[in-house]
């Protein structure tokens, strides 16, 4: 008799055989269908019920925050509707469950523009006044990453798995692979950028032997998520910079200085390389708040002497 792992083993084979979805979508289905096992205690379908449904389900609003609950409900209705789908199921216990719920909006965190100015100030004081060529040197490789950052809104992971071939610094282009494969083509605006991005380039070219990434450490071998997330760390305590900044952050800053400058939210999306433009319009929320800002106090009214 076939057992629920083996049916979420074959499901998982045909999203990333089939569908080819990314390695870490898979290993997050991977996650959440092993958990639903665990917590339900079944091992196989006759065991699930409507009603050990509704019971995790209500266990993950009591434990999770809304957003990871929704991706965990999300990847089991997939499960289910892939077993129905097969003639694995005849009856989905899904069906007659109600699983929309509100999730409460979370701002997106951006940093300051005067904090990110602040930020690279002392990152490039750092590289012209480094105690020994090695930290100068790293210096620009930190500035360059910051730069590139601020100047695209890419996301971490994209930054550190792009290759030599991605960055065209001729015509100022990052060809970026994003989530699900998806091509996006950014332009590099600013002179100040490319002169850091390709004084970076002629530096670092001579230890580019190991790998063929953009982003590299001085020995040549990549450069990480972790190692940029403890260089922003060093930097923020340098520039004596309360806030804890993420690569995200610049991310989110990004999109959110691009609105308040009345970008049209389209070109916003895509240059994201958000696959809906109701994703994008988290920022507008942002945006809201700043207007709310202004119009509590920079209004004209404010100075009108009625009484």
């Amino acid at each position: 008799m076939n057992t629920i792992e083996t049916y979420i083993s074959s499901y998982l084979n045909n999203c990333s055989l089939q569908k080819r979805l990314d390695f870490k979508t898979v290993k997050a289905y991977h996650t959440d269908l092993k958990q639903f096992q665990e917590h339900s205690n079944a091992d196989c379908l006759e065991d699930i019920s409507q009603e050990l449904l509704e019971e995790y389900l209500a266990y993950l609003h009591s434990n999770f925050k809304p957003r990871t609950a929704k991706r965990k409900i999300a990847s089991l209705k997939a499960f289910f509707h892939y077993l129905e789908y097969k003639n694995i199921l005849t009856y989905n216990p899904f069906s007659h469950i109600y699983t929309k719920f509100r999730e409460p909006i979370v701002l997106p965190k951006t940093i300051p523009l005067h904090t990110v100015e602040a930020l690279l100030k002392v990152i490039r004081n750092q590289q012209i006044n480094g105690k020994t060529p090695y930290q100068q040197k790293e210096a620009l490789r930190d500035s360059a990453v910051c730069e590139m950052l601020f100047a695209t809104g890419i996301r971490i992971s994209e930054l550190c798995s792009l290759q030599e071939g991605q960055v065209n610094l001729v015509d100022g282009t990052i060809l970026i692979y994003g989530k699900g494969a998806k091509e996006r083509l950014l332009q590099i605006g600013n002179p100040n950028v490319m002169t850091v991005l390709k004084s970076y380039k002629k530096e670092y070219s001579v230890v580019k032997h190991q790998n063929n990434h953009f982003f590299i450490r001085q020995n040549g071998t990549p450069l990480s998520d972790q190692a940029v997330r403890r260089m922003l760390k060093k930097y923020c305590r340098l520039a004596s910079i309360d806030h804890h900044i993420t690569p995200h952050m610049f991310r989110h800053t990004f999109a959110t200085s691009l609105l308040e400058a009345d970008v049209d939210i389209r070109y916003i999306q895509n240059m994201l390389g958000h696959s809906s433009i109701h994703i994008t319009e988290n920022y507008t929320h942002v945006s809201l708040a700043k207007q709310r800002e202004i119009l509590i106090n920079k209004h004209p009214r404010n100075n009108l002497d009625i009484d």
